[in-house]
């Protein structure tokens, strides 16, 4: 893969000052060109100066010096599901859920702590299938074919955090959940 590339840009929008602005539609375009183009972080503000920036994590991230680990399990209706990280710094998860029964939309669940960052699957699923939420590569997948998610990936806070999984009522599903630990990388700015 070749060297990922961020460039910051920013544009001013000028108003009269007796008007208010009402909405603003933002279309990125891009023409004649090939390749992969990500935009993230798309923020407006008001006022002349610049107060929200955050910088890309791959300035103040570095993986740890541990070896990538797996955590398996099996839950049977809710369970909450707690995660040993031994890097410095919260880690992206990779997590597969393989239900032993079939799932209607919207019934296979995952959260943070006690219920935040949670994601779930606006389609049915067959017992045996594969859904996977993939931090590291920002994608859902179900039976290895692109999917929708809705809501967050999921992450591990260092040192251990909480994942609460919630199935209906008597079913059951296997899960796998990765991760690279991450330590802090140097100086942000």
């Amino acid at each position: 893969m070749a060297d990922v590339i961020f460039t910051r840009l920013a544009e001013v929008i000028n108003k009269k000052e007796t008007k208010r602005v009402a909405s603003i539609t933002v279309t990125p375009t891009v023409t004649d060109c090939s390749g992969t183009i990500w935009f993230t972080d798309l923020m407006l503000q008001e006022g002349p100066a610049l107060t929200g920036y955050a910088p890309h994590t791959e300035k103040c991230l570095a993986e740890s010096e541990n070896a990538p680990v797996w955590f398996n399990g099996i839950v049977r209706s809710e369970e909450t599901v707690i995660l040993l990280n031994l890097g410095g710094t919260s880690a992206g998860l990779d997590i597969h859920l393989y239900p032993k029964q079939s799932l209607a939309a919207g019934e296979m669940q995952l959260a943070q702590g006690v219920g935040g960052q949670r994601a779930s699957f606006p389609f049915a699923v067959a017992a045996d299938d594969d859904v996977a939420i993939l931090a590291s590569s920002r994608e859902c997948t179900h039976n290895g074919n692109p999917s929708v998610k809705e809501g967050f990936y999921q992450y591990s806070a260092a040192w251990d955090s909480k994942h609460r999984v919630t199935l209906p009522q008597g079913k059951t599903a296997r899960l796998l959940f990765s991760m690279q630990e991450m330590d802090d990388g140097g100086e942000i700015l």
